[in-house]
């Protein structure tokens, strides 16, 4: 591989064939194990069918609500200074709060407790839509860590 830094490239992801949503696409990618994926799109589209049952709004907009409400707005990261480490608070990119919100959901969802995929999923989405649950601890831990390393911003790339 060339040791020139080549441009970031993003890879084309396609829409979804139910909802036309790119957000679903990368989600149901990501549930995705052994690539399954019609049984990830089963699961998923039964658990946001539940969701905007619950919430009475439309598909796409309930699950993106959901996803957003889980998005971490800063984050820390270590950085070596004079022999030391220190957990430096930093904004987070939009790409990568998308990424961390659905890996969050959907290892959250595995370990929740239920009978069905479907149920555990759809559940630790209605409890995202609705701010609360084990995902938005999660971020909200993210956002205390970074709150209390405050000091140390000024150590910033």
């Amino acid at each position: 591989m060339s040791r020139k830094n080549s441009k970031n490239l993003k890879r084309y992801i396609a829409p979804d064939s139910k909802y036309n949503s790119t957000k679903l696409s990368k989600f149901i990618n990501r549930l995705m194990l052994d690539g399954k994926k019609r049984i990830a799109e089963n699961i998923v589209y039964a658990a946001v069918d539940r969701l905007s049952k619950e919430t009475g709004e439309s598909v796409v907009v309930s699950f993106e609500k959901a996803i957003a409400n889980a998005m971490p707005l800063m984050e820390v990261k270590s950085r070596r200074v004079g022999g030391s480490t220190y957990q430096v608070p930093i904004e987070v990119r939009a790409d990568r709060a998308l990424a961390l919100s659905m890996r969050w959901l959907i290892a959250n969802s595995r370990t929740r407790s239920g009978r069905t995929m479907i149920d555990r999923l759809s559940s630790e989405l209605i409890d995202s839509y609705n701010n609360t649950g084990i995902t938005i601890k999660k971020r909200e831990d993210t956002h205390k860590m970074a709150e209390a390393n405050k000091a140390f911003a000024h150590f910033r790339w």
